[in-house]
This record gives structure tokens, C-alpha cells and sequence, in this order.
């Protein structure tokens, strides 16, 4: 199998563009490529896809950068992360760099996340990955500026990419984020999955949610939400990681979970698997149906399940039955094996292809 080839985060690529715009500024003069501080100690170069120095109304100097997201499918993959560099004006400056965010990014509107309200949705490790770029810049202009600058960061597309992430919900409006830990972006990394997941409970921590619905995927999540309509901030796209969203529950100590999934992870909910991607849970049919006998099931019952190839199957063949009390059970035994992770009361709601709750337990 190819090895997936890892890319950078949309903080390190704001940085190497601050770092390139303002070395323009300094210089007078456009820049090529220029090379950043990573968190871990290592240094990266970027070409820059744009530089240029702008005399029109006081100098002003811009550099872009063309995100590599590597082989990960990030929204912002090839998007163009922008950085102007302008002299700040304001006496009363406290600091040396004020850093802002500009066209598509978006500001912070609900507390829980780790941006303030009212700021740019620049996260704490692009922060200061960019100052500490710009601050390489203006040391090898030799000290010899005084003045005090404006860094503003833009994603031009990023009011547009932002309706394809989960920003609105989390109360991020306008645009992007500016994320990341470490600079490097892993191929389908789970710490984006559980860093959303972690983020999405503390905003409905601190919105006063009592109960959250965790759902597998947007089928099922918009069938809860149907049924019951909760607040915005309730609803957490746990996807496979159901072990990690249980225990963060129980972290965030909300009053009940309500667990929105298709059979086949409502199936490996019960089965004790806390990973429920096929690739980390492969779902053993024989164990599946040794469950079903451990649940109760019919000797005829049992006898009419064996050979079936997968967990669909064996729902088909239980729903031709009319054996509607098996699916049942499977969904309590979900239900107690959440309950028990979370040390939280639990309601699952089976959803069916259809984006209908067929069974609530």
C-alpha cells in the first residue's frame, strides 16, 4: 500500500506567508521562499505563490502561500493562505505585532473554544508560530526598526470552504480557522477527528447543554435532530471514535447522551468495539451472531443467521423475520456498554438507511 504523504497546517502555512510579507515590507522588495520555526524544533521551507510590496495608501506588503494538505482530504487543501504586513498607526500600541484576522477568517462567537469571543479564529499554536516567524524576520533586518506592525491573515475562499466544516456550529462565523498543534497535517488524522469531537462538547459545556446527541454521521444526526430538535450546540459528529466521545462526555459531565447510528456501529456499539471504522473494528460476523445467542435469540433464529456475510445481512434477515426484539436487545446492549464508558445515562437511537430512528432504547 503507498505510504500517504503528510502536508502542513493552515498555522504553519500563515506563518511562512507573515514571515514572507514581512520580509517584502523590510525589504522593499518581493521574496521567493522563506523557511519557519516548526513547534518541535525543526525548520521548513515554503515557496510562496505570491509577493508583492504595494505603495498606494502607506506601504503595505503581502505574501501568499498554496496549502499542501499532503494525501489528508482537508477542505483547505490548495486554498491560498494570505498575509499583508502594514505599519500600525496607533500611538497607544502596546505591542510589536498586532496580529488580526481579515477576509475569510472567522471570528469566535460562543465561549468554550480556545480563541476568546470577538477574536479571530486563530488558534494559540499558529499564533505563535507566526510571531515567532515575523520575529525571525525583523532580527535579520538587524533591529533596526522601531515601528510597531499589523499582520492581517486571510483565506479569500474561506467564507465559502467554512460551509463545508462544522465552523457555524461551533460558533466560528465569517470563515476558517487558523488550526493546529504542530504544523503538520497526518493523512486522516484521528487528532483532527477527536480535537472537533473535544472542542464541539466544551461549546455546548459552556452554552448550558445538559444533553448532547452523539452521532456516527450526517444521516444520523439529522434523524435526531428531526425527532427531538435540539439546540445547535448539542449535536457532535463523533464519527468512529466512540470510546474517546464517550469518555469526553463523562468529562464534560452532561446530564445524558443520546447515540444516533446505522446498525452496523449501533452492532459494534454492543460488540464492546471503541473504534467502530472497519479498518480498526472489522466487524467478526460469527462474534456478532454469538452475541445475538447471548442476547436471547431463538434457536431458529440463530440457525437463519448463520451465514451471513455481513452485519446488513444479518439485520436484513432479523427485520424479514419480524424479529423486531433482537434489534432491540442489540440496541440495549449498545446502550449499556455507552452507559457504562460514559458513567452517564444513555439513550441510542437506531437510524435506518432511510434517515428515519426505527428503534430508541
Amino acid at each position: 500500500m503507498k505510504k500517504l504523504r503528510s502536508g502542513y497546517t493552515t498555522g504553519a502555512c500563515a506563518a511562512a506567508a507573515a514571515k514572507g510579507a514581512m520580509l517584502a515590507f523590510l525589504s522593499q522588495g518581493p521574496v521567493k521562499d522563506v523557511e519557519i520555526p516548526f513547534p518541535d524544533g525543526s525548520r521548513v521551507r515554503f515557496s510562496l505563490s505570491g509577493c508583492e510590496v504595494l505603495h498606494s495608501a502607506g506601504v503595505t506588503a503581502m505574501a501568499s502561500v498554496i496549502k499542501d494538505a499532503g494525501d489528508d482530504p482537508d477542505v483547505t487543501n490548495g486554498a491560498t493562505i494570505e498575509a499583508t504586513v502594514r505599519a500600525n498607526q496607533d500611538e497607544n500600541a502596546r505591542e510589536e505585532i498586532t496580529l488580526t484576522g481579515g477576509k475569510g477568517v472567522g471570528i469566535v462567537t460562543k465561549p468554550g473554544l480556545a480563541v476568546p469571543v470577538g477574536e479571530p479564529a486563530i488558534n494559540p499554536v499558529p499564533r505563535r508560530m507566526i510571531r515567532e516567524a515575523v520575529a525571525e524576520a525583523l532580527a535579520l533586518d538587524g533591529g533596526h526598526s522601531k515601528e510597531r506592525f499589523i499582520i492581517t491573515i486571510s483565506i479569500p475562499e474561506g467564507e465559502n470552504l467554512a460551509q463545508k466544516t462544522l465552523n457555524r456550529r461551533l460558533g466560528i462565523i465569517g470563515g476558517l480557522s487558523i488550526l493546529g498543534t504542530t504544523g503538520i497535517v497526518r493523512p486522516i488524522s484521528a487528532e483532527a477527528w477527536t480535537a472537533t469531537i473535544s472542542t464541539s462538547m466544551s461549546v455546548a459545556s459552556k452554552a448550558g447543554i445538559g444533553e448532547i446527541a452523539l452521532s456516527t454521521g450526517r444521516t444520523s444526526e439529522r434523524a435526531v435532530q428531526q425527532r427531538f430538535t435540539f439546540p445547535e450546540e448539542a449535536l457532535v459528529m463523533m464519527g468512529d471514535y466512540l470510546k474517546f466521545s464517550l469518555e469526553e462526555a463523562r468529562r464534560f459531565r452532561f446530564s445524558r447522551i443520546h447515540i444516533a447510528g446505522m446498525w452496523a456501529k449501533i452492532l459494534k456499539g454492543a460488540m464492546g468495539i471503541p473504534q467502530t471504522h472497519v479498518r480498526n473494528g472489522a466487524l467478526e460476523v460469527d462474534q456478532a451472531i454469538a452475541l445475538l445467542k447471548e442476547l436471547g435469540v431463538s434457536k431458529e433464529t440463530g440457525r437463519s443467521l448463520h451465514g451471513a456475510n455481513t452485519a446488513r445481512e444479518i439485520y436484513t434477515r432479523l427485520l424479514a423475520m419480524g424479529d423486531r426484539d433482537s434489534i432491540l436487545k442489540v440496541c440495549g446492549c449498545a446502550r449499556d456498554f455507552c452507559s457504562k464508558t460514559a458513567s452517564l445515562p444513555v439513550t441510542v437511537h437506531l437510524v435506518d438507511t432511510s434517515g428515519r430512528i426505527v428503534a430508541s432504547v
